[in-house]
């Protein structure tokens, strides 16, 4: 098992005993960056949001180094993904910024009419957890929902970034489950109390980097709780796509490295199934897969008591 010229570069954060650490998933295996960057004597950073500021020219180094391991080199360097604990790809983003209404069968299926600017909302950075951790449901949150999203990592600094400069500041690219307490959202009429609770930002399970995944027109999205497809869409239905969306979003906040933008959500949440709303509930398990980047899985579990 090696690293191929043509796979995508997924990276990820994670957890080795007591030490997080940061590689490049590559199958059932993750290559440690850190441990061979020590050991070959490689300038890369300590950590992966450093990684991420560094842009292009470190991530070539990471490239040539996977090309060059041999065989027993990667044995060396890698650890089964079995005996690891992922985490958020990006911990602590300056920003979470989320897209609402803009796949056009979500909007069709909500009854609204397509937005003519994006609609944004915010989520508290509090609120991310990674893959196969526990999104914590309130007693007092009843409905209870999900919705699968492609997200962005922005990777360079950027106001007022135009259409056609728009990509050189994507770094990549992972998946984030807006979870929603739509009994709480639709009785605010505005989100960020819906949508804000901790745990209620599952992100991962690596990033993709966008130099891997320079096509996202047409991305198949899939969510499953319990088994049970839900939602069966693809990027190909977004009103604004990732170009216009970091150009439109630039136009009202400096974007900063590491920013993580949830670009919205497809047909097939929880609060529209038919022919009556199917939420969560404690003990569900909810796993989302993009193309191009992989799976997010995550439980929910019952708020213990205080």
């Amino acid at each position: 098992m090696s690293f191929k010229r043509d796979q995508n570069l997924r990276l990820v954060r994670y957890l080795f005993g007591k030490t997080t650490n940061y590689g490049v998933l590559i199958e059932d295996k993750i290559v440690c960056l850190t441990e061979l960057a020590k050991n070959r004597r490689i300038k890369l950073p300590g950590e992966l949001s450093d990684l991420i500021a560094m842009g292009s020219k470190t991530l070539n180094v990471v490239k040539r180094s996977l090309a060059d391991l041999s065989e027993k080199d990667f044995g060396v360097y890698s650890v089964p993904l079995s005996r690891v604990r992922l985490l958020a790809p990006v911990s602590f983003p300056s920003k979470i910024i989320c897209l609402g209404l803009n796949y056009r069968d979500h909007v069709e299926e909500t009854g609204q009419s397509l937005p003519d600017e994006p609609v944004i909302f915010m989520k508290p950075r509090t609120a991310i957890i990674g893959s196969n951790e526990n999104i914590v449901k309130p007693d007092f949150v009843k409905e209870l929902d999900y919705e699968a999203e492609l997200a962005i990592v922005i990777g360079k600094k950027g106001k007022h970034i135009q259409l056609d400069g728009a990509s050189e500041h994507v770094f990549g690219y992972t998946i984030l489950n807006d979870v929603s307490a739509r009994d709480i959202q639709f009785k605010d009429k505005q989100w960020t109390r819906g949508k804000g609770f901790d745990t209620f930002a599952p992100t991962g399970p690596c990033i993709t980097t966008a130099d891997e995944l320079s096509d996202t027109s047409n991305l198949s999205i899939h969510t499953w709780v319990n088994n049970e497809l839900r939602q069966n869409s693809s990027t190909r239905k977004m009103i604004f796509n990732i170009k216009q969306i970091v150009y439109q979003l630039s136009r009202v906040m400096t974007l900063e490295t590491c920013d993580v933008i949830a670009t919205g959500t497809p047909s097939g949440v929880g609060f529209k199934m038919k022919p009556h709303p199917k939420f969560l509930q404690a003990g569900d398990t909810v796993k989302i897969e993009i193309e191009g980047i992989g799976v997010l899985q995550n439980y929910v579990i019952k708020e213990p008591e205080h």
